[in-house]
This record gives structure tokens, sequence and C-alpha cells, in this order.
């Protein structure tokens, strides 16, 4: 209203109604969502620094020590970037402006709720032509907030017919492979051989390729699952007891689980970790386990990292490499 910007619902329980949902829906349904509020948020200074300190109190309310958010700089912004996104006129925020506004509303959420809070900058696989800027903002920015560079979007766009995403990962240090002679090529296998990723977010098909699932194992990729999210998105079987955490859980291997998307979702972390806990006969230990994961696998620089481990450990009454 302040932005004179018209939204379904007078309401936030009506806004919410019309964001929000707790059934299957297909992806372009979902996707939808963000139309009905994305505009009135992109491009506003006041908003994109205030959703960010908000994030980190909700977090903070959620029981959670640390916390990785991840975001298209691009989306945010209404200057400086081609095409402008959901519609909006020609304004004067810029992309690396949105990642300072983000730091600043992050920084300010740490003060006030005593937790810690990073971000991660993603680049969207329909626009390669943002990348080499993604990932120049996530070097300049890499000590104020900004831990990492993401890969988000449509999933069927593979990311080795756009060369402006292998040029910004080639610049950010990641080296790409020039061949894949594999005869699948998963998002997964993407992921990991051409992008050299270190985390998969999801993730949950790898187990039916074995030769592909032996291999990440191996090499002890971390899995982002997010329980609620994957049934929601139609990723996995609505039957939660099918569920290809299960399969991770059995095999040990290096996952999280996390909250995707909360807003639309509903989702708090103790709603995915209730779906885990109810429906895949997750015990206290391997809550433990799996969080000293995530721990392990964040993307803090060492110090910081040894610290939240330290602080996860004593909670725990655990011995360190105990996980």
């Amino acid at each position: 209203r302040k932005r004179g910007i018209p939204l379904p619902g007078n309401t936030v329980e009506e806004l919410m109604s019309y964001i929000s949902y707790d059934t299957p829906l297909t992806l372009p349904k979902f996707l939808e969502k963000f139309n009905y509020y994305m505009p009135a948020i992109a491009g506003d200074r006041e908003a994109v620094k205030r959703i960010a300190y908000e994030f980190v109190e909700t977090k903070a309310k959620e029981g959670v020590s640390y916390v990785e958010v991840r975001y298209s700089p691009h989306l945010l912004a209404n200057s400086g970037v081609t095409p402008i996104p959901w519609g909006q006129a020609e304004g004067d925020l810029t992309p690396d402006e949105v990642v300072q506004l983000v730091n600043q509303g992050l920084k300010d959420g740490e003060r006030d709720f005593h937790i810690k809070a990073r971000s991660i900058l993603c680049c969207m696989r329909h626009m390669p032509s943002w990348s080499p800027e993604v990932v120049e903002l996530c070097k300049k920015y890499q000590n104020d907030s900004v831990v990492a560079v993401d890969l988000a979007g449509d999933e069927t766009l593979k990311v080795e017919d756009y060369s402006e995403h292998k040029k910004a990962y080639e610049v950010c240090g990641i080296s790409f492979y020039k061949e894949i002679t594999r005869k699948w090529f998963s998002c997964a296998l993407q992921a990991v051989y051409v992008l050299k990723a270190e985390r998969v977010g999801h993730g949950y098909h790898v187990v039916e390729d074995p030769e592909l699932y032996k291999e990440l194992l191996k090499i002890k990729m971390h899995f982002e699952v997010c329980p609620w999210s994957s049934y929601l998105t139609g990723a996995c079987s609505p039957d939660f007891t099918k569920h290809p955490v299960i399969q991770f859980k059995k095999d040990r291997a290096n996952y999280s689980l996390n909250t995707d998307d909360p807003l639309i979702f509903n989702s708090t972390i103790d709603k995915d970790y209730g779906i885990v806990k109810e429906h895949m006969g997750f015990t206290e230990e391997e809550f433990k386990r799996v969080n000293i994961n995530a721990a392990q696998s964040s993307f803090l620089p060492e110090k910081e990292k040894q610290e939240l481990l330290n602080k996860l450990y004593e909670a725990y009454g655990m011995v360190p490499n105990a996980s």
C-alpha cells in the first residue's frame, strides 16, 4: 500500500491465503506465488533491509544458532539489471546495493537476536547474463556476510549450454569439466562435476542412480534436505515413509535438515523436524548427527566453523568428531 502496489487481500491473513499452500502443486503453480508479493518488495530499500532483519528474528525464535539464506540480488533490484524483474519501472536500486542492504539487515539482526546469519548469492539458470556480476558481488562481499555462490532456478536448463555460467564460476576459482562422458546428466551431476559444487540442494533422485549415489557418498557430498518442500513441490513421493532421506539416514550420508521457501510453504524448521520424527523414525541422536553435518558443511571460515561446532558439541554433550 505504501508504494501503491496492489496486493491480493486486505490483511496479512488474506494475503497469506494466496501465497501459502499445504497441498502439492505443480512447479508453474508454485512459481506463480512469487508474483503476488515480489513486486511490492523489489526495488524498495526499506523493504529489502527489513526483510533481512526480520528473517534473522524469525530464525532466532525457531531456536536456530546459525543460518545461511540464499537469494538473487538481481530479482530484488530495479536498476542495472536487464530485464528489470517483476514488471517494475526502472528505479535506482542496483544488485550491488541490494547486497549491501541485505548484509546490513542480517548484521542488525545478529546484533539484536544473538544468532549468526550469512547469505548465499544466487545465479539464476534462466539468466546466465547475470552470473558474472553475481560472482563478483560474492567476491566483493565475502568478508561482509556473503559466504557462497549458488545456482538456482529451472533445472531443465543445463549449465553447460550457457557459457556465462561457466565463465562466472571460473572467475570465482571453480574449474569445469569440459567433457561429460557419462550417459546420464542429472542436475546433481551438473552441480558436482561441472560446477564443482561443495553442497547439493535437495538431490533426492541420486538414490535412483546407484553409481552416482555411491560416488557422492564416497566423497561425502553434502545434501540439503527439505522434507516439507519436497512434498509440496512433488519432488518426492507424497508417502513420507518412502522419502529418500530414509536411505540417506541408513547410509549415514552427509546431509542436513532445512526449511525451503518458508513464506510460501508456511513452515519452520520444527515442521521439518516433526515430519522426519513422525514418519521416518528419526531419533535425537540422528538429529544431533545431521546438525553436526550441517555445521561441518557450512560455508563459514574455519575459525568460525569450529566455534559453531564447539557450541553444538557442548550443547549435545558430545565429544568432538563423535558424529
